[in-house]
């Protein structure tokens, strides 16, 4: 909140004294996409898979899975009888709507209890790669046919396998290097996992969640086979290595983003009548719609957990996404704008009601610990 302002704020600033600053969208869009692989990969890096924790996977899956579509769906009806454009249109808008922005989220959990910030990282990850997800797949056309759906979920297979097969190898190859700089190979091979992705359509997103994973989970049966080549204590110290990476990566760029977003933002716009009304319908929508989900399907995740549901970097990176030919000419911008602000506003809210941040131990800071023993 504090950068978006500070940049609206020096916007403001500029226009008083007959000065300007043109940030070009594919900037903001180049600062997205580096964030929201640094800041996925550091939501991998941070959870650990057990068969106590199975449970609160599934919950964190359906809870963003079920939100989403229901929220896409509203978003999309108030958009069809609001500006009476096409179906199809309206639901590209919707969908950037929808996803919750773990780029807020996760950084704005840190003094929650292990199982509400485990949770609302699984779920904000996952509403962030089924939004993108299925941005891509509607923008492409021919949402129906039977052969884009089949080719659709096979993306989804084949990207479950490669992000399993690269990253073995990736991993392979930074605990056999003797050099010391590592830091920017390790950033190289991120961006090339994740533009690797997209030009074969696969979901780029779902490939750096799961190289988190399986990183911060090597000490699962699933991958003692690989012992032999890898020890646990090699990849621990690659772990220690990416979290670091991730850590201050993810803060530089969050702040140039959110910055950068806030000059763009035309501060008049959120005065328009119309944009007030549409602006808080939707998220008063957005906001039902998530508390009819936790309280009769989640009763232990109603609070905080209720308010966390801002809108944000992967919002803003779909809203630039949008192909000239899916544009609604009657979408006034500052319904995003507003949106978002408040989405913001309301988090904010339930976080401070929640509590202030309790002191951690150095040990607790420690999210790798290296031993020699197999065990977690």
């Amino acid at each position: 909140m504090l950068l978006i302002l500070s940049g609206i704020g020096v916007r403001e600033v500029l226009i008083y004294y007959d000065s300007s600053m043109l940030i070009p969208a594919n900037t903001v869009e180049l600062f997205g996409i580096i964030g929201l692989i640094i800041i996925v990969l550091e939501a991998g890096l941070d959870l650990r898979v057990s068969r106590k924790k199975i449970k609160l996977i599934r919950n964190a899956f359906l809870s963003s899975l079920i939100i989403f579509a229901l929220s896409a769906a509203a978003c999309t009806a108030m958009l069809y009888y609001y500006l009476e454009e096409e179906f199809m249109h309206c639901l590209v808008y919707a969908i950037p709507l929808s996803v919750v922005s773990s780029a807020i989220v996760i950084p704005s959990i840190s003094h929650f209890e292990e199982e509400k910030k485990e949770f609302l990282v699984y779920e904000t990850s996952f509403s962030d790669i089924i939004g993108i997800m299925l941005f891509n797949y509607v923008i492409a056309g021919n949402v129906l046919k039977a052969g884009n759906i089949a080719i659709f979920f096979g993306s989804v297979a084949l990207a479950l396998v490669l992000s399993v097969v690269l990253s073995v190898l990736i991993l392979f190859m930074l605990t056999k290097i003797k050099t010391k700089i590592r830091f920017f190979l390790v950033f190289a091979m991120l961006i090339f996992l994740y533009a690797g992705g997209k030009m074969l359509h696969l979901p780029a997103l779902f490939i750096i969640l799961l190289f988190g994973l399986i990183v911060s989970n090597w000490q699962l049966p699933l991958f003692k086979k690989f012992y032999h080549w890898m020890t646990y204590k090699q990849v621990s110290e690659v772990g220690g290595l990416l979290h670091a990476l991730t850590a201050e990566t993810s803060f530089l760029i969050r702040t140039f983003f959110f910055f950068i977003f806030g000059l763009t933002i035309d501060f008049r716009l959120l005065a328009d009548t119309e944009v007030i009304l549409a602006g808080s319908l939707i998220v008063a929508v957005l906001f039902i719609i998530r508390l009819i989900y936790l309280r009769f399907f989640l009763h232990a995740h109603i609070f905080p957990e209720l308010f966390f549901m801002p809108r944000g970097l992967i919002t803003i990176l779909l809203f630039y996404s949008i192909p000239a030919a899916y544009k609604l000419s009657k979408f006034n911008s500052g319904i995003l704008f507003f949106v978002i602000l408040t989405t913001s506003v309301i988090m904010m809210i339930g976080s401070i009601s929640y509590g202030r941040p309790k002191l951690q131990t150095i040990n607790d800071e420690i999210p790798f610990i290296v031993n020699d023993t197999n065990e977690e």
